[in-house]
């Protein structure tokens, strides 16, 4: 098996000759700069040459006498002898001393390649476009951080995360989450983690190594295999497939591919960053805190509010969001104390995983009851609509939905992963509610009966209850006691779009 590619010429440049001429000491100058830029160019002929060359060298030594003991003999060579090999043993110790000049050439070349090299930093200093990565050790204290390896499989790696490069084809991850994207060149990608590891065979797929709990693997295309620790059971997942690493695996998991920052989104959210858009959206903050109807503006980077979940990136890389993954995962507020509100504004950036549950929590007020009208709950329904319910409020008999509460028209879970801007405006007086998606009105709905809002303790999350579970994160939830019109919250989707 031999490496090959056009030559200058036209022909193919074979590798195998061309190390033939060199031990000969036939090569020319110009026969010996195409062979080093063959070796720069091809890891994977590097990874041979030496394999090749090893033997070679044991061969001349076995030639010159070395390592015989008395009365052995060489029974045969190896199928891979070339001619160059034969002419080595016949050369003797002063050919094996030009062989050993050349395999130093090549360790040090194919020790000057770099595992992985970084394509793209969002929000982390450490690393620049073009730094190189061998067997460093990295611990990533916030942002995002897009890397090729030699063999051209990108792998996006999302703070918090602490990782190490154990060859080009193999990372240990520690903690913290990854998405890759392998091509056929570098097929047998993998990935290592402290509960075991995924090897690609040519696909798209996830890593995620919490904290606290089983490693999970996410194949979004292809297949993957996973082994559990310590050399035990493996298991092969394809597209659409996720499983907790353990020593059974026999723990599926529901798919989240939008839980994974993929190679094309980091190219979004730079463009966003260097065209400006986290400035743009401080001043428009600064604008809806100093709004003499704000209630509530949480943005989750200062305050660590009760509840279960993860504290992950936020929306700008380097910043921090809540998650919600499993059931009973939940964030308690108190928000807007036990008041009423006649008109209400409800906004948040959200980043859904998938649907999981039947409706999915975004704020449920506590006490829902029927001697309690006007508590308030948000969230996505089974449809990946928004809803807006208020205890007690029934339906315009025109209103086109049967089930008595407002829904959205449009979908808000993307088929990839994206962060997505939900509003919804609700006037009692008026009788109306408006729901808007990424800063555009979406749908209308008329009331008959409409009581005021009330606010006061909430959940953001499971609400209590396994049918309300939310996957995804949060990320800035503003309420504002007036009906923000139609260009506020354009304006609000436009400033504070991460994405350019």
């Amino acid at each position: 098996m031999h490496s090959e590619k056009p030559g200058k010429g036209g022909g193919l440049l074979n590798v195998e000759n061309l190390i033939d001429r060199y031990v000969a000491g036939t090569i020319s100058d110009s026969e010996m700069d195409e062979l080093n830029a063959h070796l720069e160019q091809v890891p994977a002929a590097r990874d041979e040459l030496v394999d090749v060359l090893n033997l070679d060298s044991a061969l001349s030594s076995i030639a010159a006498g070395w390592g015989l003991d008395e009365g052995e003999k060489i029974e045969s060579f190896p199928s891979r002898c070339t001619t160059g090999i034969r002419a080595l043993i016949a050369f003797g110790a002063a050919a094996v001393a030009v062989l050993a000049l050349f395999f130093v050439f090549l360790v040090s070349a194919k020790n000057d390649v770099p595992f992985a090299t970084v394509e793209n930093g969002i929000g982390v200093e450490a690393f620049a476009k073009g730094d190189v990565l061998f067997n460093d050790e990295v611990v990533l204290a916030a942002g995002t951080l897009e890397l090729r390896t030699a063999r051209g499989a990108k792998v996006v790696i999302e703070a918090p995360a602490e990782f190490r490069w154990e060859s080009e084809q193999k990372l240990y991850l520690m903690s913290g989450r990854l998405a890759a994207d392998v091509p056929p060149a570098a097929k047998g990608f993998t990935v290592i983690t402290p509960d075991g590891e995924a090897v690609d065979l040519g696909t798209k797929f996830g890593v995620d190594v919490p904290r606290e709990g089983d490693s999970e693997i996410h194949v979004f295309e292809g297949e993957v295999i996973a082994q559990s620790s310590n050399d035990g059971e493996r298991q092969s997942l394809k597209g659409g497939e996720a499983l907790a690493l353990n020593e059974d695996l026999r723990q599926e998991r529901e798919l989240r591919s939008a839980a994974f920052i993929h190679s094309d989104e980091v190219s979004e959210l730079s463009a966003g960053i260097a065209a400006g858009q986290r400035m743009r959206a401080a001043k428009a903050d600064d604008l809806l805190r100093s709004d003499p109807a704000l209630v509530a503006f949480i943005d989750f980077e200062t305050t660590r509010h009760p509840g279960v979940y993860r504290v992950v990136q936020g929306r700008w890389p380097g910043s921090v969001a809540p998650e919600f993954v499993n059931v009973g995962d939940h964030m308690s507020l108190d928000v807007g104390g036990d008041r009423s509100f006649s008109q209400l504004t409800l906004s948040a950036w959200v980043r859904l995983d998938r649907l999981g549950a039947p409706y999915q929590s975004l704020l449920h007020t506590d006490g829902w009851s029927r001697d309690n009208p006007g508590q308030v709950h948000w969230m996505i329904n089974q449809n990946a609509t928004m809803r807006l319910a208020l205890n007690s409020n029934t339906l315009d008999p025109g209103a086109e939905e049967k089930h008595g509460y407002p829904d959205s028209r449009t979908p808000v879970l993307p088929e990839r992963g994206r962060w997505v801007h939900l509003a919804v405006t609700y006037d009692a007086e008026m009788k109306v509610v408006r729901f808007f998606f990424n800063g555009a009105f979406d749908k209308e709905t008329k009331l008959k009966v409409a009581h005021p809002a009330r606010l006061g303790p909430a959940q953001i999350g499971n609400w209590d209850r396994n049918d309300r579970k939310l996957s995804g994160r949060i990320d800035q939830l503003v309420i504002l006691g007036r009906v923000l019109q139609d260009e506020e919250v354009q304006g609000l989707y436009e400033s504070g779009n991460p994405y350019r």
